[in-house]
């Protein structure tokens, strides 16, 4: 049955799927069709994070693919944002502790192939609305929220997106048909199913249930009770009409997908924090860049407000900027008074985890800012520097889920408003402070009021106790089944 015309029983309406038709026509007539190319890949050892989550990364190769499918499993994503990165290395952990090998299969990675191509010149315009949303109240309000929460939201986007995935098969034809397939994007899911892999987990992302992330076929995984309910009965994808349910082998609740270094160490890490906290060092707060590198105008509000602290040695900042070395210079320009007490770590990958390792038992003051071109760097140090820090400051993207203290900002995107949701009703964050006055008011209790760290941290242990952050375990469980 074409995933295009009809999903999980629903049938799509002929002008959606002529127009999901004609968007395929487009993207063929710009970037070609290599779908009978007979593309070849090789693995290679991931010289940045191989040695932590033993990634092996698959790139075009003469010669066929040899690999041990007993052993392995493949960890299909693309950059767009860290989001999908960030689930995939969760993976790549998970499947490293038990005993396997995890593939890295970018479908962005692979230049001069249709499917790159496509999806490059979609992350260069997600990118550029995700930072146009943050200068403009207007665009945001009448174009990105709107596009985020309910345009993705549609059935009919589903079935352009299956056109779309249709051409990107080319590369999937060295893989086994019943290779454990793990994706963390749909597209490397939709492509997957279109070249026939039969056992395929589609991990889904956020918090906020889309038809953007359909791909009929695989195994849906979902982080919440709640996104599990939306996404079994596709909940509001069709205003005009309700629609038949997922059936209940398509959809599984599994928890956050959390790297295993991260949830072997919750209760450790927990222990550190309050200790510190109990002993007046100084409140360490760790603040990220996203990958589109927005809202940096906030950033420096946030530092601003925490310098008082810093100088008195009451606070420590930690700084991930990811690839984004000019969000940092334009931070400083609004805050040239900063540098006599900012330390700065660029692209040297092994001294951050030196340093992220060091300061678990070790002191720490004034500001430290990370930045690192290559982009497992860039987002893995999040997770090394994560564990020695007191509170997270970050936007409600997938980091929303992880088990550390946080301090939720703004949002860049409707969906992301519900991983503060989330966040928020386990206890583990905070909800979503989209003001600075809101963001102040959080900063000042986190700082002066030991009871609100404690309360979060007391909730991350206990929501590992119910198998919370197990969700990266099961997601390998579920692709491990044949």
């Amino acid at each position: 049955m074409d995933n295009s015309k009809v999903i999980f029983g629903n049938r799509v309406s002929p002008r959606d799927a002529k127009k999901a038709e004609e968007k395929a026509k487009g993207f063929v007539k710009k970037y070609g069709d290599d779908r009978n190319a007979g593309y070849h890949l090789k693995a290679v050892p991931n010289g940045t994070v191989g040695r932590y989550l033993g990634i092996q990364d698959l790139v075009l190769s003469d010669e066929p693919l040899s690999i041990d499918t007993e052993n392995s499993i493949i960890i299909g994503n693309i950059r767009m944002g860290f989001g999908h990165y960030r689930i995939s290395m969760a993976i790549a952990s998970a499947a490293h502790s038990m005993g396997l090998t995890p593939y890295w299969f970018d479908l962005n990675s692979f230049k001069g192939t249709t499917a790159t191509s496509i999806i490059s010149s979609q992350n260069d315009l997600y990118s550029l609305g995700s930072r146009i949303s943050q200068k403009s109240v207007l665009f945001n309000k009448l174009v990105w929220e709107p596009v985020n929460s309910e345009g993705f939201r549609k059935l009919s986007y589903n079935s352009a997106d299956q056109k779309m995935t249709e051409l990107m098969t080319g590369l999937y034809g060295d893989f086994p048909k019943d290779i454990p397939f793990a994706a963390t994007h749909v597209w490397p899911a939709q492509g997957a199913v279109h070249a026939g892999l039969t056992n395929v987990v589609n991990v889904v992302p956020d918090n906020w249930p889309m038809a953007l992330h359909l791909a009929e076929g695989s195994v849906h995984t979902v982080q919440t009770q709640s996104a599990y309910m939306g996404y079994k009965v596709l909940r509001g994808m069709d205003k005009k009409r309700s629609l038949r349910p997922m059936p209940d082998e398509a959809i599984k609740y599994t928890g956050h997908y959390i790297d295993h270094e991260l949830v072997s160490n919750i209760e450790a890490d927990n222990a550190r924090r309050l200790a510190r906290l109990e002993s007046g060092a100084p409140r360490r707060y760790l603040l990220t860049i996203g990958g589109a590198g927005a809202q940096q105008e906030m950033f420096a509000m946030i530092i601003r407000q925490l310098l008082p602290s810093i100088r008195k040695r009451r606070a420590a900042l930690i700084v991930n900027l990811g690839d984004h070395r000019d969000a940092w210079n334009g931070i400083r320009k609004l805050l040239p008074d900063i540098s006599c007490m900012t330390t700065e770590h660029a692209d040297d990958f092994s001294a951050t985890a030196a340093f992220a390792e060091e300061a678990l038992d070790g002191a720490l003051d004034g500001i430290h800012v990370f930045c690192h071109s290559d982009i497992f760097a860039a987002v893995y140090s999040t997770n090394l520097l994560m564990r020695a820090c007191d509170v997270l400051i970050t936007k409600p993207s997938e980091l929303a889920f992880y088990p550390v203290p946080k301090l939720m900002i703004k949002r860049v995107g409707g969906h992301e408003a519900w991983g503060a949701v989330r966040a928020a009703e386990l206890g583990d964050g905070s909800f979503e402070c989209d003001t600075m006055r809101d963001i102040s008011s959080m900063l000042k209790s986190l700082q002066r009021d030991p009871t609100m760290l404690r309360f979060m941290c007391g909730n991350i242990e206990k929501a590992k106790s119910q198998g919370t952050y197990d969700g990266a375990y099961k997601v390998v469980e579920l692709a491990l089944r044949r």
